[in-house]
């Protein structure tokens, strides 16, 4: 017998696998098994578990309300009957009826008088004092009770809800409470069933509005792109939503328009290359021509043609060794450096020299190289490195229309420990901000002279195939590219 209140015991590819998903293998077989299903399923589980949650107070406070309505009408009953000395056995009867009892008695302090009684089993199953119910206690029992197994009784103690002052004490049926409760239960598991599927239909409705429409929006939009990603008319759509779906509708339409842009370059690259390929054997049968006409002109006894054939004919081999320089690049292949010890201002005089520098009528090249600064490099790569910076300096410059302006090339050098760092500055115009990111890539040049953007990315590649590294140098009066050069390793 138990006692209530007592003591108890989670390089580019060479080809683009654009290959759409089918609607068999996408989101069309998913039915209830995609997200929209998910959903639905969550919200139903989520639903009953916050009635389950709900239920268990609801059912203690049930078995609560109960008992005290069955103590009161047997107080209120055994009050007025307590007031004869004698009580028939039909009025017993019916008050044993009416409140379903096997026996209620009136305790008044010095008098304990027992109102009805039938069938009294000698030992009860629960006893509950309604004085010392407690929340938990009243949660622990009710479960109690919806688990019992027999057909005992139960005694309750307590003072009822019409004023009066006495203890009653009642014996009830067991099963009648258990009964009464799994009605009660069933009640809340149809409503619970009801609202649960109610809110989840409202759910599933409004996140398949909201979420799964535009999600198959996005998807098939990028199946539809991958079939031709080169047709710019595949490109998404934006729908105009502020939300976080319209934002990823931005960045995909972003993304496509730029892979769409990258592909059509990389085919243009590709023609280019093409190009190039053919180009480039004739070429270098035409400088292997000019190169034998000026060697025989090397043995003509004029001065002017002595001195300048060497030149001329040391510059037809950097065109020859630039033609294959060309293809080495459209290959992703640069001739590793064969490092020697080279006076830099001579190469930087060399470099003026070809350009037709020395002495020109509106551009000044200003060589403030030292005369004994010495650079471990490769001779024919860090010519072409500052031929390609001193050219283009040299191009922006001739640009200028205004004779007032000054036109002025410098090249300074100086070594720090292993490092040698070389500065090429002019006093031309500058590179716009909107072309600096990019400097360094090839094809993305700022030049308005016809330039393809290559001069740059070559000699970057040159200097990072040295263990050096070029960079655009803050300067208010023009450009200055400044580019390092460490020693060889020992």
């Amino acid at each position: 017998m138990k006692h209530e209140g007592a003591p108890q015991g989670s390089a580019v590819p060479q080809e683009l696998d654009a290959t759409p998903v089918s609607r068999g293998e996408g989101f069309g077989h998913y039915r209830f098994g995609g997200l929209s299903g998910k959903l639905l399923l969550m919200t139903v589980l989520f639903v009953m578990l916050a009635e389950v949650l709900i239920y268990v107070p609801s059912i203690a406070n049930y078995r609560n309300t109960w008992l005290m309505d069955r103590l009161t009408t047997a107080g209120v009953a055994a009050s007025v009957l307590a007031e004869t000395n004698t009580i028939a056995p039909r009025l017993q009867e019916e008050l044993l009826r009416a409140t379903g009892a096997l026996a209620i008695s009136l305790d008044e302090g010095a008098r304990r008088s027992l109102i009805a009684m039938s069938n009294v089993p000698s030992d009860m199953d629960f006893v509950f004092d309604m004085a010392e119910v407690t929340p938990w206690s009243a949660i622990r029992h009710s479960f109690e009770i919806l688990t019992y197994r027999g057909d005992g009784a139960m005694r309750i103690i307590g003072v009822g809800q019409m004023g009066h002052t006495e203890h009653v004490d009642v014996v009830l049926p067991v099963r009648l409470l258990q009964q009464d409760m799994l009605a009660f239960s069933g009640r809340i598991l149809g409503l619970s069933l009801v609202i649960s599927i109610i809110t989840a239909s409202l759910v599933y409705i409004t996140l398949r509005a909201l979420f799964i429409r535009p999600l198959r929006r996005l998807t098939s939009s990028m199946e539809r792109f991958a079939e031709s990603p080169e047709d710019a008319s595949r490109i998404m759509p934006i729908s105009g939503r502020r939300d976080e779906l319209g934002d990823a509708e931005i960045r995909l339409a972003g993304m496509e328009e730029a892979l769409s842009r990258a592909l059509h370059q990389k085919q243009r690259l590709a023609d280019l290359g093409l190009a190039v390929s053919k180009i480039n054997h004739d070429l270098r049968n035409l400088l292997a021509s000019a190169q034998l006409f000026l060697e025989r002109l090397e043995h003509v006894p004029d001065p002017t043609v002595k001195r300048l054939a060497p030149k001329i004919l040391a510059t037809l081999d950097r065109a020859v060794g630039y033609t294959q320089a060309v293809m080495s690049y459209g290959k992703a292949q640069e001739r590793a450096p064969q490092r020697r010890l080279l006076a830099l201002r001579r190469v930087a005089d060399d470099v003026a020299d070809v350009l037709g520098l020395v002495d020109h009528a509106t551009v000044r090249f200003d060589n403030k190289v030292p005369a004994d600064i010495e650079i471990d490099a490769d001779p024919e790569q860090i010519f072409r490195v500052l031929l390609n910076l001193v050219r283009n300096a040299f191009q922006a410059l001739e640009a200028e229309k205004d004779e007032s302006l000054v036109r002025r090339i410098t090249i300074e050098a100086e070594r720090e420990g292993a490092c040698v760092r070389v500065r090429v500055s002019d006093t031309g115009p500058g590179i716009p901000d909107n072309i600096r990111k990019a400097l360094f890539r090839a094809f993305h040049s700022g030049s308005k002279n016809g330039g393809v953007g290559l001069g740059l990315a070559i000699v970057a590649e040159l200097l990072k195939a040295h263990g050096g590294s070029v960079r655009l140098e803050d300067n208010r009066t023009g450009t200055c590219f400044c580019f390092e050069v460490p020693d060889r390793k020992p």
